[in-house]
């Protein structure tokens, strides 16, 4: 099937949340959240490793039958010998247990060497053609191996390599791949201030119809020799940038079925007001989501 087709199976998630091995028992409650705001926790985006797997967080939430979606930690897409038929029957059924609407993740290096946490690290990929035709048959296989949707997400780095502005190389991979795309704006806000750009540099070329997910976070701003600098820390507060790039996105993802506000290591009493701006961005066309 086409992405068209695909594309029209997909549920609507809407608004909802992330969590990481062992972030639930740190700070965000996701039950309290989707017990006292249910339009704010309508789903939650469980980050897998295979070493660790499933938290307790994430196994009660999906045994209440609550939606989720599956975000990897430990797969380098653009190398074939990393979709080997033990991670691929591992995440198949991590998938089945959480009933994940899609895959989805980093499109980047998250280790070096063996797949081993010890030599985890996220590096973005090298930002040319070649690369991001790698990257496509990585989004291709993983698709066909299990069955569910494979959404690559652009990746936060200070430095890249390539000759490829960051969103010409996913709307490559879209293209050769005929996958949907997660776009983090947190993570191109970093990437346009790290690379000298604008904000909103290279987004009319961009196929934003293609986008399904969409994340934002908070970001620590700093200085080093001179440059300005964001650390992806997931803290309560995105940048400026992070909101100038969501508020033009949005009117151009026509075909937006989730967003996720990553914010799982702050209390909800520090993050609820942005959880309430963003429901106000996003919530109008998500009213018929469950």
């Amino acid at each position: 099937m086409s992405f068209d087709e695909r594309c029209e199976a997909l549920p609507q998630l809407g608004l909802g949340i992330s969590t990481e091995f062992g972030a639930g028992e740190m700070g965000l409650d996701v039950f309290e959240l989707r017990a006292r705001h249910p339009r704010w926790g309508r789903f939650l985006e469980v980050g897998v490793d295979l070493e660790r797997g499933l938290d307790a967080t994430a196994t009660l939430w999906a045994r209440r039958g609550y939606p989720t979606t599956l975000h990897f930690l430990d797969v380098n897409l653009e190398e074939p010998e990393d979709l080997d038929a033990a991670w691929i029957a591992g995440i198949r059924g991590l998938a089945d247990e959480l009933d994940a609407a899609w895959l989805c993740g980093d499109a980047g290096l998250w280790h070096v060497g063996p797949r081993e946490r010890g030599h985890g690290t996220l590096l973005p990929p090298v930002l040319c053609d070649a690369s991001a035709r790698a990257m496509a048959a990585g989004v291709r296989a993983l698709r066909e191996a299990t069955g569910l949707e494979v959404l690559p997400e652009n990746p936060p780095a200070q430095v890249y390599l390539g000759d490829l502005h960051l969103l010409d190389y996913f709307a490559r991979v879209a293209e050769a791949a005929d996958c949907g795309l997660l776009l983090d704006v947190a993570h191109l806000a970093i990437y346009q201030r790290a690379t000298g750009h604008r904000p909103l540099d290279g987004l009319d070329a961009f196929p934003s119809e293609r986008v399904l997910e969409i994340h934002v976070a908070g970001g620590t701003q700093f200085q080093h020799g001179g440059r300005h600098f964001v650390d992806d820390d997931h803290s309560p507060e995105p940048i400026s940038d992070t909101w100038t790039i969501l508020e033009a996105v949005l009117p151009r993802a026509a075909r937006l079925r989730a967003l996720v506000y990553e914010c799982e290591r702050n209390p909800l009493a520090v993050v609820a007001p942005n959880f309430a701006r963003l429901d106000a961005l996003v919530g109008p066309r998500f009213e018929r989501v469950g």
